[in-house]
């Protein structure tokens, strides 16, 4: 679907499930789109809950977007999309930058969170060697195309094993990677150097929070995790044996288990 919001965003997303079920929308990580989500929202749809997987602006089929897209926009993108389909609150789950935008979007439009689940993610600012690099990558993905990148970081996305061991999984990562636009990665990149702290809105958060990570995640390792958890007062964590930065692709009947049990507490 398509809709075209008052702030300016086309959005394609996935509306699966039920429309009176219990509301989860899921957010992408860079440089992905919303197919990643698919073990997911097939697993969600078919317990009764109603689970969207949009495009971020700029990735998967919306078209891309010069310049910077402050994670500000992204959430406000979400909650149109929210107001589009009359739904006043939502479970909001994200993984690495998808958890940062979730964070965001609790930030800016608290009233709309229900919970959150942030997987492989972190909330703490970069640091100016981490906005320098957020910056000259987004030059790097403009001069070069996607190719380079996803040849380098692919068994970083996924441990190491499940690059050979599960080539289906590696094949659909790598494929969203080279299918992404360059430009929409580049001016994410930009914003996502400029987002701010997040960890005072989320040691002040009511709602309850599952927080997953793959054992073997080098980006987000299991110890950020634990202080992310460790952060809010009414979070649970999860660690994903057998997987890297992406658990819900490489390891989605361990990554739904994890989050039906999370949702049937609610």
């Amino acid at each position: 679907m398509n809709p075209q919001f008052g702030n300016g965003a086309a959005l394609f997303f996935d509306d699966l499930g039920p429309r009176d079920g219990a509301a989860v929308i899921l957010i992408h990580g860079h440089p992905f789109n919303r197919t990643m989500w698919a073990p997911q929202t097939a697993a969600l749809a078919a317990a009764g809950y109603r689970v969207i997987a949009p495009d971020l602006r700029g990735y998967g089929e919306n078209p891309a977007v010069p310049g910077k897209t402050p994670f500000a926009v992204f959430a406000d993108d979400l909650a149109a999309l929210l107001d589009r389909l009359d739904i006043e609150q939502a479970v909001v789950g994200g993984v690495s930058m998808g958890g940062q935008i979730a964070m965001e979007t609790r930030l800016r439009h608290p009233g709309r969170i229900r919970a959150l689940v942030l997987a492989d993610t972190s909330p703490v600012p970069e640091t100016e060697d981490g906005k320098k690099f957020r910056r000259e990558l987004a030059d790097r993905l403009l001069a070069e195309g996607m190719e380079p990148y996803a040849r380098e970081v692919i068994d970083k996305m996924l441990a190491p094993y499940n690059v050979t061991g599960n080539p289906w999984a590696a094949a659909h990562v790598s494929a969203m990677m080279l299918a992404t636009d360059p430009e929409g990665a580049a001016a994410a990149l930009r914003g996502r150097a400029e987002r701010p702290d997040y960890r005072p809105v989320l040691a002040a958060l009511t709602e309850p929070c599952l927080v997953l990570v793959g054992r073997d995640d080098v980006y987000t390792p299991v110890a950020e995790a634990e202080a992310l958890q460790a952060l809010m007062p009414h979070s649970v964590l999860r660690v994903i044996e057998r997987a890297g930065h992406l658990p819900g692709v490489e390891q989605p009947q361990a990554f739904n288990q994890a989050l039906l049990e999370f949702l049937a507490r609610l």
